[in-house]
């Protein structure tokens, strides 16, 4: 187990889990899952920009965590901080 994975013990039958609370979460689309949103940030290249990353990962998510409306008022904020600084790099 490494300091980023949170350890718990269930008490039904004293079998311990380990919660994919950082690494992996089920609302990112989970270690398994190829589509993951941090591998497909990676793959396309938008690892690197926190805007556009932010917001392609609140679309991914949307309705799994947070409510839908937040979740993709989250990522129009992304979007639209995307768009000023490239305004601003225009000029």
């Amino acid at each position: 187990m490494n300091s980023r994975e949170t350890h718990v013990t269930i008490d039904d039958d004293d079998d311990e889990t380990t919660m994919e609370a950082v690494n992996h979460p089920q609302h990112y689309g989970g270690k398994d899952n190829p589509y993951e949103v941090v591998k497909v940030l990676e793959a396309w290249g938008l690892d690197k920009d926190f805007y556009l990353g932010n917001t392609i990962k609140y679309i991914a998510r949307c309705g799994k965590k947070d409510s839908e409306i937040q979740e993709l008022e989250k990522a129009m904020w992304y979007l639209d901080r995307r768009i000023k600084c490239l305004k601003k790099e225009q000029k």
